[in-house]
């Protein structure tokens, strides 16, 4: 997995052989096969793990007896930290999922879709709480949101003057201020 993670991200997924992944690996074609059906495969499962990782930690804080301005804070921190630590596997699914069969694809999107639900979910509770604005939709809160940590491939630098949790941390709090309710209650249409 790191080897053919490395080289979809250097390479990219179509221009990465399964013979280079092996090669590069030291380890046999049969291997690889054993584990994965397919280079497909391999490419659903750099982003799944990942994914699977992110959504048992959403979990853990969503489920907090904390207020939920907090646990919002917390996850939007999390999933920008954890997006950061695994950007190669973040570049690589925003580059090659339209590579994937369209099974594998419509399964990655619906996993994807689980995570965005529960982030969501928060925002919701806060907006019916009266912490958060309900001027603008959960929905169009949360896709703006994960829109801007989508992107973290195209500019996040490791040797950049900020680490992940300044980050994670600037972004939380850029969210959480959008989401004052005397933010929104500003803005002019």
């Amino acid at each position: 997995m790191a080897v053919a993670t490395r080289l979809f991200a250097e390479k990219g997924f179509d221009r990465t052989s399964v013979q280079e992944i092996v090669d590069t690996a030291a380890v046999t074609k049969g291997a690889m096969y054993h584990y994965f059906d397919s280079k497909d495969d391999l490419l659903a499962e750099v982003y799944s793990r990942v994914l699977r990782m992110q959504m048992e930690r959403l979990e853990r804080i969503a489920y907090q007896e904390l207020p939920v301005a907090q646990r919002v804070r917390e996850a939007a921190a999390d999933v920008v930290v954890t997006t950061i630590a695994h950007l190669d596997d973040a570049t690589i699914f925003f580059r090659s999922l339209h590579q994937l069969s369209a099974a594998k694809q419509q399964n990655v999107r619906a996993e994807r879709r689980r995570y965005h639900e529960l982030f969501r979910s928060l925002i919701c509770e806060g907006q019916e709480a009266g912490v958060f604005a309900a001027g603008v939709p959960a929905d169009l809160v949360a896709e703006f949101y994960f829109g801007s940590v989508h992107h973290l491939s195209t500019w996040y630098r490791s040797d950049g003057p900020l680490s992940a949790a300044e980050i994670g941390d600037h972004y939380a709090r850029l969210l959480l201020d959008a989401l004052r309710p005397t933010a929104v209650g500003n803005i002019q249409t």
